[in-house]
């Protein structure tokens, strides 16, 4: 990894967003100006991959659905295979805002962070869930602080960053059916760091969230479970961060998130 100009990829799962792509990826590269975009069309059905191209991303055309998990973690082994250092997460309907995503640049160039969050709860923030929600966010929340002994105020947020040796965990093993909380509590227990900044979301402008009303208590108690189960699993020593860390000083990429500048 360069110290002063690491390679940046965006990377969009999308699944059916074929609506609102082309002005999504538009305003990536125009926020990240000299970074990647890939868009994951993870089994779309509509013009989601044509859209994508056509805006200028590049596509991988998945050739049946994987769900948000495996979407994500294919555009991480992408990532990896094509030398990226740092990746930054967005979802393809629009909630995430492109102009917020140079917040978690200037989060992890402060912290060193393996993981940055943009976290939409905070003061000044214009997003509402409903009260079901909420309450199911907040207590998810509590539970991860708790065992990750970090303070985490978004753990359903999808906008990330992710720099190495984070990005080769996660292309090796990375959870599917709730990839963000799960994959915080496998981080930390990895001994990977994460860290929060404060973001801006947007509304999802098309298509409607399948975690409404009674199905989020439903989520966080499935999600509440298969953490608990997680703790149980021994850890695998082999993408720790410290063997990772050996594994790229031995192939000669020595630079990481905690020196570089």
């Amino acid at each position: 990894m360069s110290k002063s100009n690491p390679r940046i990829m965006v990377l969009i799962p999308a699944f059916n967003e074929a609506e609102g792509l082309a002005d999504l990826v538009a305003r990536a590269r125009k926020s990240l100006p000299d970074t990647r975009v890939v868009v994951i069309s993870d089994g779309s059905t509509d013009d989601t991959a044509r859209v994508a191209r056509s805006a200028g991303a590049v596509v991988l055309d998945l050739p049946c659905n994987l769900g948000v998990g495996g979407a994500v973690q294919a555009g991480f082994q992408y990532a990896i295979a094509e030398g990226f250092d740092l990746v930054v997460r967005m979802d393809g309907d629009g909630q995430h805002p492109p102009e917020e995503a140079p917040k978690l640049l200037e989060g992890w160039r402060a912290t060193r962070a393996d993981l940055v969050i943009g976290a939409r709860f905070h003061d000044g923030s214009p997003f509402q869930g409903t009260p079901v929600r909420q309450a199911g966010i907040r207590a998810l929340a509590v539970f991860l602080s708790v065992v990750c002994r970090t303070r985490i105020s978004d753990p359903t947020s999808g906008f990330w960053l992710v720099s190495r040796p984070l990005l080769d965990c996660f292309a090796r093993e990375y959870p599917v059916e709730y990839p963000e909380p799960e994959a915080i509590a496998l981080l930390r227990r990895q001994g990977f760091t994460l860290a929060e900044v404060p973001v801006q979301f947007h509304p999802r402008r098309h298509g409607r969230s399948s975690i409404n009303g009674w199905r989020a208590i439903y989520y966080g108690l499935k999600v509440g479970l298969a953490l608990f189960i997680e703790r149980l699993r021994p850890v695998d020593h082999r993408l720790s961060k410290t063997a990772l860390l050996m594994k790229m000083a031995h192939s000669g990429n020595t630079t990481t998130g905690a020196d570089a500048s």
